[in-house]
């Protein structure tokens, strides 16, 4: 037969028999795709807290940034970053050394969008009322099409407080950090307009105990804040190594100090400090993270000789909130996927949203995600109100609590909301398996969970006055539900006597953080959603997995509030 001969009918088939036609069968009960919506006007519980902690005047902007934010152009860019790890070379086609990272172009798109809106930037150049919750709400929103490429948006968002602590440095600086526009070239920052800060802390004998780090810097003249050094040394962790400068700690005779080293020095040579290789990294694949040898970099001592720790501490507390917003992005966006899919998909004759034992999945899910976001805002605009007493007392305690708390709930939660999309949410076409790897770094990263108990006790035991302030701001909701108000004059009753905190952190950290959202949720949220959390998290009557909430609370409530309405 001619192969370009269609096939004859069989006699036999009955007209209108399809068993040999191209088409099967139709796609239903799939939902549609989750974009081309906007991540502000489709999130209530972040408008209310945008419009609660002081950014009301920012509206119009985040509904502009939500609707960027939930492009499918937009989306299908984190998705291709993500595909494309980046690739290091040590030295041009000449011989040069260079340590090059190139990225795909996707990546530098994310990037030229977070910096051309300010995410890097806005509270320094644009101090004012809700300014850090106003780029809190748009980094939020960020993180949810894109995380990994955060982490230096991040890093030079946080050092503007520690290089301002020299202010010649930051008469340098400070103008190219604060710039709304991206150049990712390899030269000399002398000739670009817009930089990048990264960090190099840690060393491989010490982790997190950077007072055991062996680099060691060394003056070129006169010794001292502003002078300059020669760094000598190791870095088992440096982010992000395409950054045009890092702040670097390193030991002086006078101990462990602060220096900023830029990549290129004021001659355009090529400042000695070499990259080793790239972290292969479970996770964060789009960023790029790597170790270096330091074999007498060039740098700048920044703040008092050693006190690096305390001037290197304005950009790890930074640092550290932008991990919760981050981790409450993937909380919600896992919610949004989750919730979005069963509001679609229907099994066993109903719709899943709508089958008793999924919607107690999902609003638990809801509760967590609603829950870490209306800490985050309320630290958010601690950070705007740092000349009030009582705010600079809640944000040292309630950063590292909140920082241990979120952080360290995400992975569990994205895990879940995997589960509830089934086989299709394992699949790499899917973000949730993104989501999922991201989920563990930032509970990781900028301290452990043990090492934010641990500022956690530090704060209590330098300002005893930061414990007197969370519990005031916590006892807001005193009255409004006895389960809340037994709950906390328990663990007040607990903080008593903290001679063993240190083996009690955990549990004791965790109470710390359950009580401030509960108390905001209760003075904030939609009643349905403050009597399901305090119902399911202060009386620990339910198991430990999602999906716990006792009878009697109301999940179709907290479930619609929660759903992006899309398609």
């Amino acid at each position: 037969m001619n192969a370009r001969q269609p096939l004859q009918q069989n006699a036999a088939q009955p007209s209108g028999d399809d068993r040999y036609l191209a088409v099967t069968h139709e796609v239903f009960n799939q939902p549609p795709a989750l974009e081309d919506y906007n991540l502000f006007e489709q999130d209530r519980a972040l408008q209310e807290a945008v419009n609660r902690e002081g950014a009301t005047g920012a509206t119009d902007d985040l509904k502009q940034f939500g609707a960027l934010a939930g492009a499918a152009e937009t989306i299908e860019l984190g998705f291709r970053a993500n595909e494309n790890k980046p690739a290091f070379n040590t030295h041009d086609r000449f011989g040069h050394r260079i340590d090059q990272v190139d990225f795909h172009p996707a990546y530098h798109q994310l990037m030229a969008t977070a910096m051309e809106n300010g995410l890097h930037s806005s509270p320094w150049a644009n101090p004012g009322k809700g300014a850090h919750v106003a780029r809190a709400a748009k980094y939020y929103m960020h993180s949810q099409v894109e995380a990994a490429h955060c982490c230096p948006i991040t890093m030079t968002f946080a050092a503007v407080p520690s290089i301002r602590k020299q202010p010649e440095l930051a008469a340098i600086w400070e103008d190219k950090i604060l710039a709304n526009s991206y150049d990712p070239r390899n030269v000399p920052d002398s000739e670009k307009q817009s930089v990048t800060i990264g960090m190099a802390m840690t060393e491989k004998q010490g982790g997190s105990d950077v007072r055991a780090n062996t680099t060691r810097a060394y003056a070129i003249g006169a010794e001292g804040p502003g002078q300059a050094y020669e760094l000598v040394g190791h870095k088992w962790f440096v982010s992000a190594p395409m950054c045009d400068a890092f702040l670097v700690l390193a030991q002086t005779k006078s101990g462990l100090s602060c220096f900023l080293m830029p990549r290129w020095r004021p001659d355009g040579s090529k400042n000695p400090w070499q990259v080793q290789r790239l972290k292969n990294k479970m996770g964060n694949i789009a960023n790029a993270s790597s170790e270096a040898e330091l074999r007498g970099a060039l740098s700048w001592m920044v703040g008092e000789e050693g006190r690096g720790v305390p001037t290197i501490i304005e950009m790890v507390a930074m640092t550290r909130f932008d991990c919760m917003i981050g981790s409450s992005a993937g909380m919600r966006q896992a919610l949004a996927q989750a919730s979005h899919h069963c509001h679609h998909r229907s099994a066993f004759g109903n719709r899943l949203s709508e089958q008793p034992l999924m919607q107690n999945v999902l609003a638990d899910l809801a509760l967590e995600s609603e829950a870490a976001l209306a800490y985050t805002m309320r630290i958010a605009r601690s950070l705007d109100n740092q000349h009030l007493e009582h705010e600079r007392l809640l944000a040292r305690l309630a950063t590292p609590v909140g920082k241990y708390w979120i952080c360290k709930r995400t992975p569990n939660h994205a895990y879940e909301a995997m589960e509830c999309i089934g086989g299709s949410g394992v699949m790499e076409d899917c973000i949730m398996p993104r989501l999922l790897r991201e989920s563990p770094v930032n509970a990781i990263w900028e301290g452990s969970g043990n090492v934010q108990c641990l500022d956690t006790l530090r704060a209590l035991h330098k300002e005893p006055d930061t414990l007197d302030a969370f519990f005031s701001e916590a006892a807001e909701a005193r009255g409004s539900d006895a389960r809340f108000d037994r709950f906390l004059a328990q663990l007040q009753n607990d903080f008593a006597d903290i001679s063993d905190f240190e083996y009690r952190a955990r549990n004791l950290v965790d109470r710390l953080a359950l009580l401030m959202q509960a108390s905001l949720l209760i003075r904030n949220s939609d009643p349905a959603v403050a009597d399901a959390f305090c119902a399911s998290r202060l009386e620990y009557n339910g198991g430990l997995n999602y999906g716990n909430l006792p009878s009697g609370t109301n999940p179709a409530a907290i479930i619609k509030r929660a759903t992006p309405v899309v398609g």
